[in-house]
C-alpha cells in the first residue's frame, strides 16, 4: 500500500499520510511526501494543499523507530525536501495546511510546524519527546517552535516532552482553527478554499515576503521588500492579476485570476 494518498478537491490537493498504525515516517515515506508537494508546486490547477493523517488517533508519530532499529541512520538522507518531504522545502510558493487529526509527536509535530497553517481536532495533541530517546527535534522543531509560541514555552515543551493539547495550542495561536469530532476535513477544506479565492501570485508573494523578512525588524523588512530581488513579489507587482483585482472591485464582480 502506498504510504501517501492523493486526492484533488477543486483547487485543493489533499495529501493523506497512511502508514498504519502510527503514520510514522521513514526515508521512502519522506520521498513520497516530497513527490506530493512537488506536484502541488508544479501543477497550475492546484492552489493549496491539505495535509493530514489517516485514521483518528495519529497525525504522525514522527520518525519510524522500527526503521531506525532496522538500520536507518539518524542522519539518513530523506530527499530534497528533508524529513517528511517538507521540513526543508523552502521554495514552495503555495500554502500547506496541516490538518492534525490526532497525535502529532516528534517528527510529526515538526511536519505540522513546516506547514503554513495548522488546524486541529479538539482531541489532538502535540509533543516533541526527542530528549527522552537521546536526541533533539532537529527536523525543524528546535528552529520553528520558538518562533511560533513564546520561547520559554517552546523550551519547556522540548526539554520535558510534555503533551500540548490542541486547545492550549490554539490559545497560543499555534493552531488557528479547532474542529469538533468528525469535522476536521470540512474545517480544513473550508480554510483551503478561502485561501484559494485569493490571487495565486499574491499568495506566493506573501509567502516569500514573510519568509524573507521574518528575522528582520520593520525598517529592515521594508528595505528587503523594496530591493527588487524578491522574485515572487516583483512578479505580483507587474501582473495582470494586480490589474484585474481593482477592476473587478470597481465593477462589483468576482475577479478572474489567471496567475499572470
Amino acid at each position: 500500500m502506498d504510504p501517501v494518498r492523493l486526492d484533488v478537491d477543486g483547487e485543493v490537493l489533499v495529501i493523506t499520510l497512511d502508514r498504519p498504525k502510527a503514520n510514522a515516517i521513514n526515508v521512502a515515506t519522506s520521498n513520497a511526501l516530497y513527490a506530493a508537494f512537488d506536484r502541488l508546486r508544479n501543477d497550475d490547477a492546484l492552489r493549496v494543499a491539505v495535509l493530514t493523517g489517516a485514521g483518528e488517533r495519529f497525525f504522525s508519530a514522527g520518525w519510524d523507530l522500527h526503521a531506525a532499529a532496522d538500520g536507518e541512520a539518524i542522519d539518513a538522507d530523506h530527499g530534497p525536501g528533508g524529513f517528511a518531504g517538507l521540513t526543508e522545502l523552502f521554495t514552495l510558493g503555495k500554502p500547506v495546511i496541516a490538518a492534525v487529526n490526532g497525535l502529532a509527536f516528534g517528527g510529526g509535530f515538526e511536519l505540522a510546524l513546516a506547514a503554513d497553517l495548522i488546524v486541529a481536532s479538539e482531541h489532538a495533541e502535540f509533543a516533541l519527546p526527542e530528549v527522552g530517546i537521546g536526541m533533539i527535534p532537529d527536523s525543524g522543531g528546535v528552529l520553528r517552535l520558538p518562533k511560533r509560541v513564546p520561547r520559554a514555552l517552546a523550551t519547556e515543551l522540548m526539554m520535558t516532552g510534555r503533551r500540548l493539547p490542541a486547545t492550549e495550542a490554539a490559545r497560543w495561536g499555534l493552531v488557528t482553527r479547532l474542529a469538533p469530532a468528525g469535522e476536521l476535513s470540512n474545517v480544513a477544506l473550508e480554510l483551503a478554499r478561502q485561501i484559494s479565492a485569493g490571487a495565486p501570485l499574491a499568495i506566493a508573494a506573501l509567502k516569500e515576503v514573510l519568509a524573507e523578512t521574518e528575522a528582520l525588524d520593520v525598517a529592515a523588512g521594508y528595505r528587503r521588500m523594496r530591493d527588487g530581488t524578491l522574485t515572487s513579489y516583483q512578479r505580483m507587482l507587474t501582473s495582470a492579476d494586480a490589474e484585474e483585482g481593482p477592476r473587478a472591485f470597481a465593477e462589483r464582480r468576482t475577479p478572474k485570476w489567471t496567475g499572470s
